[in-house]
């Protein structure tokens, strides 16, 4: 790697905290206050509680990259690479020379997300804190998820102002290359891409080892994406998402036709100009077990069974719960509408297993890790969603809350979903031995992965060589 970068990955400051939306907006203003020479400043929108979307537009080169950060609001680790990264690019006409781009920064897409989870953001950081305090909302209300789809029988049009205002900037600036920063909870490091890059999964493979963190070698975060190598996975969207569910879950026209989800930023682009996504997806918490390739006692399909029947059971509880104190609920309540989405029935887990039954190599033995994020890490995620039912409840208790009757209701509610959330991370908490992950550590794997695609994208472009998937 050229010295000019090998040195901007050595100087990532050891940041302690993440930064709140108010404090990363006020230092993207003071950048483009104190760089007028390299820096200008954008307002591509607005959020739908009214906050200004921010995007720093920097260097002159030919062709556009297009970097944000909090795609999801509980991912802030591209935020905090953003930060740095921006400065730098700001200051430094050398390295906006090596790079050769212009940049487009928006460093918190979903803003007013991240505001949600400010509880967590400046620690302290263990599994309780954060999956208390932890927000992400509804799959109709991703800022990433809902760009406009229209495949078989999927037509979804609810584009939110977050979405339509990347959905334009995409469309003026067509980038070249997409850093999509999102991030994962607890487990390894793992990378989607729009087309594979062979030649560089080497490379790829050993840089979170350089900062002691491993590679996420369990079962794949969605079936529907083509592995490329292990941990790295086709960045796909809304119709890989729905042929999947189409073949696997019984081909139910009428469940298809009720799908609501749109497309993401990834695959929108790439469908229109060819824009090359990266995401490198790595977590707050790991522990070694992630990483234990050596066989357990179960096969896959044994596994996978297990997790689905005890996903099934967490969801009925939660849903249960729920049900205690939905009526005196508001509308608008977010964390109602997240709980009742990521708590629902639907044909996602049984397509998973309707692939398991049908695949010989789920007879196959599985490997420690594979147990370990199947059984143990998926409750870290069911975790979540317990915190933002206590979060439902907690929210209209300190509204003006109804005397009687409805008050008892949200006090039982709250009681119940806290004690199933202080149940769960109790599990969590005696079941992992996990460290938490240095903010400058997870900066420098995702920024190192990305200057290596990048690198890679260059040559190949430089070559003349054309990506390997139709457009």
């Amino acid at each position: 790697m050229d010295g000019i970068l090998q040195k901007l990955l050595t100087e990532i400051p050891d940041y302690q905290e993440f930064l709140t939306a108010a404090e990363l907006d006020e230092s993207t203003r003071r950048l483009a206050r104190e760089h007028p020479e390299s820096v200008s400043l954008l307002e591509i929108g607005r959020t739908r509680e009214g906050r200004a979307l921010l995007c720093l537009q920097i260097g002159g080169g030919e062709r556009n990259a297009l970097l944000f950060g909090c795609p999801h609001p509980n991912e802030p680790i591209g935020a905090m690479l953003l930060e740095y990264f921006s400065r730098s690019l700001a200051e430094n006409a050398a390295l906006r020379e090596a790079l050769g781009y212009t940049w487009y920064i928006v460093k918190a897409w979903d803003a007013d997300g991240l505001v949600k989870n400010e509880g967590w953001l400046k620690g302290p950081f263990n599994i309780y804190q954060y999956t208390r305090n932890f927000f992400r909302p509804a799959g109709v209300a991703q800022v990433d998820w809902t760009f406009p789809a229209d495949y078989k029988r999927l037509h979804f049009h609810d584009v939110l102002p977050e979405t339509q205002a990347m959905m334009e900037l995409i469309d003026r600036i067509r980038p070249a290359f997409i850093y999509a920063l999102h991030n994962t909870g607890f487990g390894g490091t793992y990378w989607y891409e729009s087309e594979p890059t062979p030649a560089i999964y080497d490379r790829l493979h050993r840089i979170p080892g350089k900062y002691n963190i491993p590679l996420s070698l369990g079962a794949a975060e969605s079936p529907a994406n083509e592995p490329f190598a292990p941990a790295i996975y086709r960045c796909g969207g809304a119709r890989e998402e729905y042929d999947y569910l189409e073949k696997y879950g019984g081909g139910d026209r009428e469940e298809l036709g009720r799908l609501r989800m749109g497309d993401n930023s990834a695959s929108y682009a790439y469908r229109r100009y060819g824009s090359f996504t990266l995401l490198t997806e790595l977590p707050y918490f790991y522990d070694p077990q992630v990483a234990d390739t050596s066989p357990s006692d179960m096969t896959r399909l044994e596994v996978l069974r297990r997790s689905v029947e005890e996903t099934e059971q967490i969801n009925r509880d939660l849903r249960r719960i729920l049900a205690l104190s939905e009526g005196h609920m508001a509308a608008d309540n977010p964390y109602m509408a997240a709980v009742k989405d990521f708590s629902r029935e639907s044909g996602s887990l049984q397509a998973a297993l309707n692939q398991a039954e049908a695949d010989p190599a789920f007879r196959q033995t599985a490997t420690q890790a594979e147990k370990l994020d199947q059984l143990v890490i998926s409750k870290f995620y069911k975790a979540i969603v317990y915190g933002m039912l206590v979060r439902a409840n907690e929210t209209e208790l300190e509204r003006a809350a109804p005397e009687g009757a409805g008050r008892d209701c949200l006090d039982r509610g709250y009681r119940e979903s806290l004690r199933g959330l202080e149940a769960i991370t109790g599990y969590l908490e005696s079941r992992l031995q996990y460290r938490v992950v240095p903010i400058r550590d997870l900066i420098a794997v995702q920024l190192e992965s990305g200057l290596t695609v990048l690198e890679h994208l260059d040559n190949r472009a430089a070559k003349g060589q054309p990506g390997v998937s139709e457009k």
